[in-house]
């Protein structure tokens, strides 16, 4: 018979008090019991826990203060995280996380080449095997605040990597390898094509050919290699692990999304790179940002920022400080978002023609610059209560950004995410009818493109509408659209 996931022990039932954590989150959910408990037991199939089978009587003494065994906290603390957008972590629903190695489970991992190695590989290896949702095994949680920043912080301390670059790879790894040169080069530009497809397609059309590539790059690594040979290694797997991480954020994989960040930090690190270092840790913050902790992505912006002052090139400047902008703009800080969003214009005026930049920041164009501004300012004004003032800012940096974009053959998830932010802007300044004509447009991109955060902003936009505006014809036109050809499916977004 199949396990209902009960808590153990007849003196912890005795003295059990109702659960009024899991029991606030439960209600705001709009969830029945039963159909958490259908979520529950359909997640825990995803796992291979089979052997879960919870049922509407179970899920009432969970509220009543019983204890449920693994992995149902940490499923229930990825449905939560999920249904409210935000990191609700296991004892944020007043339950107790098991005992979990750091090998299969959070932020804080030691900072040593061989074990970056074994930790990339095993991880990717069970994502390729599992390929489920947020979950490898039973085993990811999202990490914020100190557990997430502390170990960051350890990125810029000496040791394995160091600022040369040299590990303890380095004497085990003297003799000649296998791999030539043209080999690395092949190796190079693979990752940067796999770029170009995300950019194009979104994370949800390559993200597996990515992470088996990555996991090939650990194979190579576990071989011997001269120094020089290990050192671009390990830079093409923190590239890899980074571009696999933002393709899981992309299809809403946060947890898995945060392991692949973190290794890629660790990979960066053993290849002597402080500047890629400063581009992971940006992509981290821009997740924090998405999940509404904005100081947890300033932190991060910070350490990059440091780590990289005296090696990144303006463009990289311009990136974090423009990153930067976004986390002061959601913490509602007009004056210090102002400051970012000038300093990234200012440092991206001293940039050339791209030469000396790495392919992994190329994409920071004028056009990705405007955006991200125009975004800083419309989330200020969200902020702000809809102020128009921080809309008017927004407005003509995000019509140059839309422009930009339309022009551009690459990068189409980029157009439908700035097209959806200037619909935004038109509906905080009243303008219901041009904001349809955009998000109408985006829906056509976003048929194309497998990005759920694009999918996402543009049911959020779109049900905006419809609640301030909606008895015009045109946001009901749109709405019928939407629920057609971009259906919310109930079932959990699987990553390919």
């Amino acid at each position: 018979m199949g396990s209902n996931g009960s808590g153990a022990g007849g003196a912890e039932k005795a003295d059990k008090r109702p659960n009024e954590q899991l029991g606030s989150w439960f209600l705001r959910s709009g969830w029945s019991k039963g159909e958490l408990a259908r979520q529950v037991n359909r997640r825990a199939r995803q796992l291979g826990a089979h052997h879960i089978s919870t049922d509407t009587s179970r899920v009432r003494r969970w509220l009543d203060g019983e204890q449920p065994r693994e992995p149902i906290p940490k499923i229930l603390s990825e449905l939560f995280s999920e249904r409210f957008g935000c990191v609700v972590g296991i004892e944020d629903i007043g339950l107790r996380a098991a005992h979990q190695s750091p090998s299969v489970s959070g932020v804080d991992l030691p900072w040593a080449g061989p074990q970056t190695v074994e930790l990339i590989s095993e991880f990717s290896r069970s994502d390729l095997m599992l390929a489920r949702r947020g979950f490898l095994g039973a085993s990811l949680a999202l990490s914020a605040g100190p557990s997430l920043i502390e170990p960051m912080q350890r990125w810029l301390a000496p040791g394995s990597g160091g600022k040369d670059g040299s590990g303890p790879l380095s004497q085990e790894r003297s003799r000649p390898g296998r791999l030539s040169g043209p080999e690395l080069d092949l190796l190079e530009s693979t990752t940067m094509m796999f770029r170009q497809w995300d950019a194009q397609c979104g994370g949800g059309l390559r993200r597996k050919a990515v992470v088996g590539q990555l996991h090939e790059v650990t194979d190579l690594l576990q071989e011997p290699q001269p120094e020089a040979t290990s050192k671009r290694l390990f830079k093409a797997a923190a590239e890899l692990a980074e571009l696999a991480g933002w393709m899981s954020y992309d299809i809403g994989l946060h947890p898995t999304a945060q392991k692949y960040f973190v290794l890629a930090l660790h990979a960066a690190k053993e290849a002597g790179d402080r500047s890629l270092g400063a581009y992971i840790l940006s992509s981290m913050g821009r997740q924090m940002i998405h999940l509404g902790r904005p100081e947890d992505a300033l932190e991060l912006i910070h350490l990059g920022q440091y780590g990289a002052r005296e090696t990144a090139t303006s463009r990289t400047h311009a990136m974090l400080y423009a990153v930067e902008a976004r986390a002061y703009a959601n913490m509602g800080q007009p004056a210090k978002c102002k400051r970012a969003v000038t300093m990234a214009e200012d440092c991206f005026s001293d940039c050339t023609s791209g030469e000396g930049d790495p392919d992994w920041i190329r994409f920071f164009s004028e056009a990705e610059l405007n955006a991200e501004n125009a975004h800083s300012y419309r989330d200020l004004a969200y902020v702000a209560g809809r102020s128009p003032t921080y809309a008017s800012l927004a407005r003509p940096k995000m019509e140059r950004a839309v422009e930009l974009f339309s022009q551009d053959t690459e990068h189409h998830r980029s157009y439908a995410l700035n097209l959806i932010g200037m619909a935004t802007v038109h509906l905080m300044e009243g303008e219901p009818e041009q904001s349809t004509v955009l998000a109408g447009k985006a829906l056509k991109l976003a048929r194309q493109v497998r990005s759920e955060r694009v999918n996402n902003r543009l049911r959020k936009t779109v049900g905006n509408a419809v609640r301030d505006y909606g008895d015009v014809a045109e946001v009901l036109a749109l709405t019928e659209q939407i629920s057609v050809h971009l259906p919310e499916s109930a079932e959990a977004v699987q990553a390919v």
